[in-house]
């Protein structure tokens, strides 16, 4: 896989297990941040007050993660970490699954716990869309008016994703997003071509 690629979740999708009458309700969830994920779990624990347990894992961002699952109350381990388990299995990342258990009355043990946790969180990722996307960074093209043209065909060269078009005195730009690994080649275009020169863009 190229390195500027990843995957994520394009909408919430759910999972179900039951065993000896605990059941356990499965939800994975597109996210990008710790408070976003947070607000999630919260929903869900003023949705689902009856039950015993709200257990989830969360993984963000791109090479550099930011990764963290909780037990909530179950014996260590046998919940979070499975869960968990399954985002890295499905190769994902911006994505929370939190799955609520409504307790049965019967004790599972370790070994049914880590099962239950994990079979529900597999069945809503096999339900979920998965995106395949791109890390991109935001640019800016400077260039002359008689020189649209050959910028614009540029840009369609790397498949660039134009967001603007205006004007900076002296000079009309484009605004633009590119995928990481194509900037280098857009740099020995643009090093290459008269009256166009590459800015970086922080938004």
């Amino acid at each position: 896989m190229d390195t500027d690629v990843y995957q994520t979740l394009k909408t919430t999708s759910e999972g179900f297990y039951k065993e000896k009458g605990s059941k356990f309700l499965a939800f994975a969830i597109p996210c990008d941040s710790v408070e976003k994920a947070k607000t999630h779990i919260a929903d869900l624990r003023k949705e689902h007050h009856n039950a015993c347990h709200v257990c989830f894992a969360w993984r963000f961002g791109f090479n550099q993660y930011q990764d963290r699952f909780s037990d909530d109350g179950e014996p260590s381990n046998s919940a979070g970490k499975p869960i968990f388990g399954q985002i890295q299995a499905f190769d994902l990342t911006n994505t929370l699954i939190a799955v609520v258990r409504y307790y049965g009355g019967t004790n599972l043990g370790v070994g049914g716990l880590i099962h239950a946790y994990k079979t529900s969180a597999k069945e809503a990722l096999e339900k979920a869309e998965i995106l395949q996307c791109y890390v991109t960074e935001s640019m800016r093209l400077l260039h002359t008016y008689d020189g649209t043209g050959i910028a614009m065909q540029i840009l369609q060269q790397v498949s660039a994703e134009i967001i603007e078009q205006g004007y900076q005195a002296p000079n009309p730009f484009i605004k633009f997003t590119i995928r990481k690994s194509f900037i280098d080649q857009l740099k020995r275009t643009v090093e290459n071509t008269k009256n166009i020169t590459l800015e970086s863009v922080n938004y």
